[in-house]
């Protein structure tokens, strides 16, 4: 991030992380906990984007604290600052939406847990790359809650798990965040039980050598709430302290 903190940014930034790593921390200077909402049910795309954003310009307002809204959307694509028309292969399979995140195409869908993650970096650490691994590393931990290696790969975006015969490495989840005003907003998206079929009407992030994968497909049968615990379990581990609240919608 250059010049004023005022100035946006898009972040999709790729890194070799270990998964046996020790998380980067990522705590609040004054210790104080972040919101963690779960909505139930499926949220339309568009509306949750303006609630996302809504929040986190109260955030950088200092009229509301940070938030972590855990969600679920109906099938779509939506594609980033970077995405290529020739990489929405069905472009009328689901709806697609523009979207102000770095990176390319991605799917939503149900059995997919979208986490949009609406923080203050001014009360963190003002340090775009660090907050970007912290975000792998929450990933990552989450992962291994369930004996999953998770991994992050030079010059692709997202984590990656290598399973089955012959070996092979597939994404198990997106990470596409933007900055304004030092405060975050998009976030991280988990494969746990999506139809992993939707992916195949685009090039997902622009990367054609490897697949797409979930925690069911690894022989985990595992649940959204499931899920959800292990991705707090190890969001407190990264980034401290949090405490329930409402969702924005």
């Amino acid at each position: 991030m250059s010049g004023a903190c005022g100035h946006i940014a898009v972040i999709m930034l790729d890194r070799s992380l270990s998964g046996k790593a020790l998380p980067p921390l990522f705590h609040r200077a004054d210790a104080a906990p972040a919101g963690w909402a779960v909505s139930p049910g499926r949220v339309g795309y568009e509306a949750a984007v303006a609630a996302m954003e809504a929040r986190a310009e109260t955030i950088a307002a200092g009229r509301a604290g940070e938030l972590v809204w855990l969600l679920e959307h109906p099938p779509l694509y939506t594609a980033g600052v970077s995405a290529k028309p020739a990489d929405l292969l069905a472009p009328d399979r689901f709806p697609v939406f523009k979207s102000s995140r770095g990176g390319q195409f991605t799917y939503h869908g149900p059995g997919q847990r979208v986490a949009y993650v609406m923080l203050d970096l001014s009360a963190r650490k003002k340090d775009v790359r660090a907050f970007v691994a912290a975000l792998e590393a929450w990933v990552i931990g989450a992962l291994g809650e369930f004996n999953v290696e998770g991994q992050v790969r030079k010059g692709r975006v997202g984590v990656w798990v290598e399973h089955g015969a012959p070996k092979r490495e597939d994404k198990i989840a997106a990470i596409g965040v933007r900055l304004r005003r030092w405060v975050s907003f998009h976030g991280v998206s988990l494969n746990v039980e999506p139809d992993l079929e939707h992916f195949t009407g685009i090039v997902p992030c622009g990367v054609t050598d490897h697949g797409v994968t979930s925690l069911v497909g690894l022989g985990l049968p595992l649940s959204l709430a499931e899920a959800d615990a292990a991705l707090k379990t190890s969001f407190e581990r990264v980034f401290g302290a949090t405490e329930g609240a409402a969702p924005p919608i």
